[in-house]
């Protein structure tokens, strides 16, 4: 049976849609819809259930060479306070799970994909070295994400903290209220907004309900996830499962800004090397369709006559008002600019690839 996050009676309360997503009731949209929630993230500022989420607690002497081994991008570059992306790798190069990583003085916190959470516990765990500890607190952990151009205004109004004062991927812990909250400026949709992870949660709809309020003003709703994909595609935020999977590569997903080939060791090098250097044969690009027509997962994917590859990620577009997409590609495709053909049904529909993203007017602050 699918477990309820503490907000679950506030989603049912509004009205909302739920799908059962990684073991959880999910809110998927609410009454007005996945394009008009998508827009008040574009536009204003949404709030979003993320409590599915999975976060781990890495501690011990030993902490940092065993994440460095585990992850591909280097982590002893970011300081106290500061988050940073990256993949962990089976031994082929295929990616386990992409990930954040906060580092605190004494630990490391890891928050890992809903569906992929116990399969990443149990990676991580069949590499534990002596020094190093690993613990499991998703089931004590609520998240929020306020997302959107008016994000920081609404959280300042119950906080402290000088909100402008943390930078992209950096985090604080502070209070809203009587609760401890961690509040990173990090998110999946292009704007601008902070994540609040909390453990009280007892008081969890106390804290939406005062998120909420400070954002009525700029008419804050929440989102649900469906928004949640459309607004992550449109930045070709990859998505695991679809995108990215044991079968794919960082450097191939189009993350090869996240991939410290000079750091050491790590699980999976042996072989991203090797495709560094053979230069990559295929590649995740995205594409906007000309043709009118909505591309989605596992549509075949043509060029010149001759079946290339099929979708991964797949929507029509709320803010570009076009069907988008993404998909690997052999190399000699994968310059944006090349005509595809997407076949939509029966038909087949012209196609361009582009440079990432396709919305390029977030208020997200680097």
């Amino acid at each position: 049976m699918s477990k309820e996050t503490p907000f679950y009676n506030i989603h049912k309360k509004l009205g909302a849609k739920f799908v059962d997503f990684a073991g959880f009731k999910m809110p998927v949209q609410y009454k007005k819809g996945i394009v008009h929630e998508h827009n008040i993230v574009r536009e204003k500022v949404g709030m979003f259930d993320l409590t599915h989420m999975g976060e781990f607690i890495v501690r011990g002497p030993k902490r940092l060479e065993f994440l460095q081994k585990m992850t591909v991008n280097d982590l002893s570059q970011i300081e106290v306070g500061q988050v940073q992306y990256t993949n962990m790798c089976y031994p082929t190069g295929g990616i386990v799970d992409d990930l954040l990583i906060y580092r605190y003085e004494d630990i490391y916190y890891l928050v890992v994909n809903a569906s992929n959470l116990e399969k990443d516990f149990a990676w991580l765990k069949d590499h534990l070295v002596q020094g190093v500890e690993l613990e499991d607190v998703s089931d004590k952990t609520a998240l929020i994400a306020v997302q959107g151009p008016d994000a920081q205004t609404v959280v300042q109004k119950i906080i402290l903290d000088d909100l402008s004062q943390i930078g992209y991927y950096h985090f604080i812990d502070t209070k809203i209220g009587d609760v401890d909250v961690l509040v990173s400026r990090t998110g999946y949709t292009g704007e601008d907004g902070f994540e609040i992870y909390f453990t009280e949660l007892d008081k969890a709809e106390e804290l939406w309900e005062k998120i909420e309020e400070a954002g009525k003003e700029f008419e804050i709703e929440p989102i649900g996830l469906g928004a949640r994909d459309t607004l992550r595609l449109e930045m070709k935020y990859p998505l695991y499962g679809n995108d990215i999977d044991q079968d794919t590569n960082s450097l191939e997903a189009g993350l090869r800004w996240f991939v410290k080939l000079d750091k050491g060791d790590f699980i999976g090098k042996e072989v991203l090397e090797k495709v560094a250097k053979n230069k990559i044969q295929r590649k995740l690009v995205p594409f906007v369709m000309e043709d009118k027509g909505v591309p989605r997962p596992h549509y075949k994917i043509f060029a010149n006559g001759k079946e290339i590859g099929e979708v991964r990620s797949g929507t029509m577009s709320p803010s570009l008002k076009k069907g988008i997409g993404t998909g690997y590609v052999p190399r000699e495709f994968m310059k944006s600019g090349n005509e595809i053909e997407i076949q939509v049904r029966k038909k087949m529909l012209k196609a361009k690839v582009i440079k990432p993203p396709f919305y390029k007017d977030g208020s997200i602050k680097r």
